[in-house]
């Protein structure tokens, strides 16, 4: 697993997923694949839940590495015509090469916006 040095870096690639997590599956949200030799910054995660309805659903966030999955948000009820913002850019972490991260919603559909960065 690489691990580049970021100080000198020579290409610095802003990007946004935007995507549904669907009630009880999980979803890779971004992958970090082997031999990339880059490091992925994640600065922003936010989950929208606007079923119209009056159901709230729970969000858990995922960082996976070497099949270990290692939880950064569990159980996290987002409430009816509401938005959570799980991390920002004062919190945001690193995926190295080979690691996921991944959601998985549990009550409804929801809407999420993850902003990163390819570093390399």
């Amino acid at each position: 697993m690489a691990n580049p040095n970021i100080v000198n870096v020579t290409d610095i690639r802003g990007k946004t997923f935007v995507g549904t997590i669907s009630n009880g599956s999980y979803a890779t949200l971004i992958s970090n694949t082997s031999g990339s030799n880059s490091v992925v910054k994640v600065n922003t995660i936010s989950i929208s839940n606007g079923t119209g309805g009056t159901i709230a659903a729970d969000v858990a966030i995922y960082r996976t590495s070497l099949a270990n999955y290692y939880e950064i948000a569990n159980s996290v009820s987002v409430p009816n015509n509401s938005t959570l913002v799980v991390t920002s850019k004062d919190t945001s972490f690193y995926l190295e090469e080979d690691d996921i991260l991944a959601a998985q919603a549990n009550g409804a559909n929801l809407e999420i916006m993850v902003s990163y960065e390819i570093i390399k």
